[in-house]
């Protein structure tokens, strides 16, 4: 049996007519750059996730970037990342000549850890002013304490929720909690595009003003440049796409999570690690991830020749990455975040999964616990 982390063909079947019917209504109307595609679908994720604004862009890392420089982050500032999640965290910081600013991260959830956010910001060190929480694998980072830290050190809070769209947080949605939250529909993201797109939420007019003008060239009006903008467009393809896929989203996120209580079930007392959802927010389950009593290698290559597609989120962490050498850190630096990299893996779940397959995967790991 091959089963594969996700099956966009199975996705996309049942709504194929739908989706046809609306790139053809945008090759028809030849308005390939924002327009009205783009607007209609900011409005319905504004609605959808309760924010005030939404504002569509390229992709989810420029979605960071621009959230950065509307907020007013400028080269040398620091800004506080995890030392584990995916590299644009980090990466759409530095690109702007900001410096990132590692922080390890808790142990169960393998969000940011807010003690080790603080003895970097005690130190004080550089010039820090935002913070980057993320809401990784489909939960939510500890917001309240997120946001009184920023409160007390005056940061801006940008939510990176690329993971995260539709997850839950004491009644509001991933994205909206910050200044800015910075959303991903690469197309293996539980709302996905037919390529690269991304969005930003924020709750502040003059800020989703600073977006719009800073995404279009710095400008508001053809050939009248404002201020030094960048071209992190949505074409209008994607947002016809994705204003489609929205619709199913929630029923999407709901058989991720029937699936993950399947696993969690049938993996209980086999002395792995489950996924740990703290009462403040829900999962979507981007990814379900597990943690091995020792090596995350071993267990991703047996799984792997089983014909199952594990995969490991993320080997290396951020402050141990070559392209980071530049910032100093070393190997001990966030034992948390080095521990999760070399014990985590992840297993198949999509809304689609089969039965049959969930079984074969459970009974695959069970034989490799026995190893243990």
């Amino acid at each position: 049996m091959r089963i594969p982390a996700l099956d966009l063909k199975k996705q996309i079947a049942p709504i194929r007519r739908e989706l046809d019917a609306a790139i053809k209504e945008v090759i028809d109307n030849t308005g390939f750059i924002l327009g009205h595609e783009v607007e209609r679908f900011e409005q319905d994720a504004a609605k959808y996730s309760g924010a005030k604004y939404a504002v569509g862009v390229s992709n989810g890392t420029d979605a960071i970037i621009l959230s950065l420089l509307a907020l007013g982050i400028e080269p040398g500032d620091g800004v506080i990342c995890p030392a584990f999640t995916y590299y644009a965290t980090a990466g759409a910081v530095a690109s702007i000549g900001a410096r990132p600013v590692f922080a390890d991260i808790d142990g169960d959830t393998y969000n940011i850890s807010l003690e080790s956010a603080e003895k970097v910001l005690a130190k004080n060190k550089f010039k820090i002013k935002a913070i980057i929480p993320v809401h990784l694998y489909g939960q939510c980072a500890d917001m309240d304490k997120v946001l009184k830290l920023a409160r007390k050190y005056k940061l801006k809070v940008i939510e990176d929720a690329a993971q995260a769209f539709g997850a839950g947080y004491k009644g509001r949605k991933a994205g909206t909690l910050g200044d800015c939250g910075a959303v991903s529909f690469y197309p293996g993201k539980n709302l996905g595009a037919f390529g690269d797109a991304g969005l930003i939420l924020t709750n502040n007019k003059d800020t989703a003003e600073r977006l719009r003008i800073l995404r279009n060239q710095g400008n508001d009006n053809k050939y009248y440049h404002l201020v030094l903008g960048r071209n992190n467009r949505l074409d209008a393809i994607q947002a016809a796409v994705l204003d489609i896929k929205l619709q199913y989203l929630d029923k999407w996120n709901k058989k991720r999570q029937e699936a993950a209580r399947y696993y969690n079930r049938n993996f209980s007392g086999l002395g792995i690690k489950t996924p740990f959802v703290p009462g403040y927010t829900t999962h979507i389950y981007h990814q379900y991830t597990l943690r091995a009593p020792v090596s995350n290698k071993g267990f991703v290559e047996y799984l792997q020749e089983q014909g199952i597609d594990s995969r490991i989120f993320y080997p290396v962490p951020l402050h141990l990455q070559k392209c980071f050498k530049y910032l100093g850190y070393k190997t001990g630096d966030f034992p948390e975040a080095e521990k999760a990299a070399k014990q985590v893996f992840s297993l198949p779940i999509y809304p689609e999964i089969t039965q049959e397959e969930k079984e074969y995967i459970v009974n695959h790991v069970r034989i490799r616990m026995r190893s243990y």
